[in-house]
């Protein structure tokens, strides 16, 4: 085949005409869902971290107010299960913690995905329908 017949064939070939303001338009809204799946991670990092330091305040106060008593005097055995009990108390209070922190981010990753799962869900639509009205207007 010749230069001349090979650039007949493909002058030939006609390309409908793509709509890249609405491809435009789906990846502007792309572009807002993963700001907003972005800003549910920020905000729960936020939360986290201020829920960290109020744990830490109450673990020093905690702590403090434990060592004061232990060094309050008894007998060895009171001092021991003084302990027992601080230290019982300090472990339930930290898995109370760590689970709060855990549910945090388990919500606010099923938020982040939402957001990111609506859009893409959305997103394969408007291109379907936006690749459905230019083979439409091919056909014309």
């Amino acid at each position: 085949m010749s230069y001349k017949e090979a650039f007949k064939v493909f002058g030939d070939f006609k390309t409908p005409a793509f709509d890249f303001n609405s491809l435009i338009e789906v990846q502007r809204r792309n572009v807002e869902a993963f700001t907003a799946a972005n800003q549910v991670v920020t905000e729960a990092v936020q939360t986290i971290a201020r829920r960290q330091a109020e744990v830490l305040k109450s673990n020093i106060e905690s702590a403090t107010a434990a060592a004061k008593e232990l060094t309050a005097g008894g007998t060895p055995e009171l001092s021991i299960e003084k302990q027992a009990n601080q230290t019982k108390a300090l472990w339930e209070k930290s898995l109370a913690n760590v689970r709060e922190v855990s549910e945090i981010v388990t919500k606010s990753s099923f938020e982040a995905f939402d957001v990111l799962n609506k859009r893409a869900t959305e997103s394969f639509e408007e291109l379907n329908n936006s690749a459905a009205s230019v083979a439409k207007a091919a056909k014309k």
